[in-house]
């Protein structure tokens, strides 16, 4: 689920940065837009620039020559009043502009037009200096004035509002997310649980009620094919089990008849020993089926390991083990009186097979140990032996197998057994590990590690 988060976060992380930039790209289209227009109202010719320029240039008797080109190029047309209103002289002045003001004339043409040109003044010693800008070039604010107080608290509000609309956008982010997550959770978990094989029930309900649905009804139609496949497994089994105790009993009273010759006895020996591989195939893949379905209960109960796999090696040493294949338990201290909460009988059915394994691929005979270990609230053990080893193909194909179905072929022949598939089934249903270590000539260990509840000596 964190993912998903993230992947949210990330995606709204990629928005924010989106219009970060389109903000910029709008500041930047803004300047190259309104250069020439900020060029002009703040450059040379801009009326404040003009007003000082003239003004210094401007006497009683009239303007310097290169003052009057400046107005020229511009298409700016000028005039001087004196005291009392009357025009000393002008530069570029349109027809219809008058001669003579009155104190109101100028009262109202100073803060806007005249004649609908926006005018510009400037007062000097001797009178009133007017510049006058061409119609439409310039928009004047005949009513500017505003309050000490509002353009005290303009600056307070613009903060206010910028911080309330981050304010407000940020909680718009978190609670869309929130809402997102919520809805779409048990979606996701119930995917990844479906992924598993495992059945799953979703509530159906609110806007992705649709998909809730969907994944309720592949829920139930996996259910279906896994309880039909373990049934179907289980019965097979359950069929096999008796002709194939007669095959077993009458190989072995063929094998053990001292009147029959030892050609026949050799041939029945070779049918009852294959017949306890299928026994054992079959067995091994009924319990990998429950395991996997969850149909085989765990009885869980204390165990000591230390004793259990002392037992083991007692039992198989018991059994009439050859000499080509020495065995060695190694219990480190701290491993001596830890308890683990299992199944003793899994755990024993899946050191077995991790020594079956070692038997069956050398031949020739070779070491193997049992060693238990215990640190940091975990037991590990480990099964190793000094044989042959797998070739790197072959380790590839054990690690990557995770299910029975991925043991063999094309033509459904065994890649490899059942017996190391069943070991981690055994494992995961103890919530443990299992890591596989080999290189050819130089053996092949297993290491299974369990968490241990609590820390124990």
């Amino acid at each position: 689920m964190k993912a998903f988060g993230k992947y949210i976060s990330k995606h709204l992380a990629s928005f924010a940065a989106f219009n970060l930039v389109l903000a910029l790209l709008n500041v930047l289209a803004f300047g190259i837009t309104f250069q020439s227009v900020i060029r002009n109202d703040y450059g040379d010719t801009s009326p404040q620039t003009m007003l000082e320029e003239i003004a210094a240039a401007s006497t009683v008797e009239g303007v310097s020559d290169d003052a009057r080109q400046k107005l020229e190029s511009a298409h700016i047309w000028a005039m001087f009043l004196n005291q009392g209103g009357n025009r000393i002289w002008a530069v570029n002045i349109p027809k219809d502009i008058p001669g003579d003001y009155t104190i109101q004339d100028v009262a109202l043409f100073s803060k806007g037009y005249l004649k609908d040109y926006p005018v510009f003044v400037w007062n000097t010693e001797d009178g009133l200096l007017v510049l006058g800008y061409p119609k439409d070039s310039y928009t004047k604010l005949t009513s500017n004035y505003f309050s000490i107080h509002a353009i005290q608290t303009l600056p307070l509000y613009m903060t206010g509002m910028l911080t309330a609309d981050f304010l407000f956008l940020f909680l718009a982010y978190y609670f869309s997310r929130r809402k997102i997550i919520r809805s779409t959770e048990p979606i996701i978990d119930a995917i990844e649980t479906l992924s598993d094989g495992k059945p799953v029930s979703l509530a159906i309900g609110g806007d992705l009620s649709e998909v809730a649905g969907s994944i309720n009804k592949a829920s139930r139609i996996l259910s279906k094919q896994n309880e039909a496949r373990a049934n179907w497994i289980s019965g097979v089994s359950h069929d096999i089990r008796t002709p194939l105790s007669m095959i077993l009993g009458y190989a072995g009273r063929i094998a053990d008849n001292k009147t029959i010759n030892s050609s026949v006895k050799d041939q029945a020996e070779i049918v009852r020993q294959q017949s306890i591989k299928i026994k054992e195939l079959v067995q091994d893949l009924n319990l990998v089926s429950h395991l996997e379905y969850e149909m085989q209960p765990l009885h869980k109960e204390p165990v000591r390991l230390s004793k259990l796999l002392r037992s083991y090696a007692v039992e198989l040493l018991n059994g009439g083990l050859s000499e080509s294949y020495p065995v060695e338990v190694g219990i480190k201290p701290a491993a001596e009186n830890v308890i683990l909460e299992c199944d003793s009988r899994l755990i024993m059915r899946a050191i077995n097979n991790l020594v079956q394994n070692s038997f069956r691929h050398n031949p020739q005979g070779c070491e193997i140990s049992l060693t238990l270990d215990y640190s940091e609230a975990v037991i590990t053990l480990t099964v190793a032996d000094n044989g042959v080893g797998l070739s790197a193909e072959k380790l590839r194909e054990l690690k990557e197998s995770t299910h029975y179905m991925e043991s063999t072929d094309e033509r459904l022949n065994l890649r490899h057994g059942l017996g190391l598939l069943l070991v981690r089934q055994i494992v995961e249903a103890h919530c443990g590990t299992m890591t596989i270590e080999s290189e050819p000539g130089q053996g092949y260990q297993t290491v299974l590690c369990f968490q241990v509840q609590a820390s124990q000596g």
